[in-house]
């Protein structure tokens, strides 16, 4: 006789949601890093377009801090900073269009 398995599907989908909403680790300290330095030397948005060369200089910056103090892999360092630094780029060109 083969052995059944029974799937709750609610559970299960509660499970991926949860997986999928968790910030990595230190997303906000970098997008605070980032709000207070260098989008303020340099803008983030110009003319309602975003200024790619501004969002990586940002975000290069930023990951050097983040890897100096978790001790991250680079790639990690980047991939946070990179979302923090498009989450305020975003913000700044959807304040900037109102």
């Amino acid at each position: 006789m083969a052995a059944t398995r029974s799937l709750n599907w609610s559970i299960a989908m509660k499970e991926i949601a949860t997986a999928r909403t968790q910030r990595p680790a230190g997303l906000l300290a970098a997008r605070g890093l980032i709000a207070a330095t260098s989008a303020k030397r340099r803008p983030l948005v110009v003319g309602g377009e975003y200024d790619r060369g501004a969002i990586m200089a940002a975000a290069v910056a930023a990951a050097r801090v983040h890897q100096a103090r978790t001790g991250c892999a680079w790639g990690e360092a980047m991939s946070v900073t990179l979302k923090a630094t498009w989450q305020i780029a975003k913000a700044a060109r959807a304040a900037a269009a109102h």
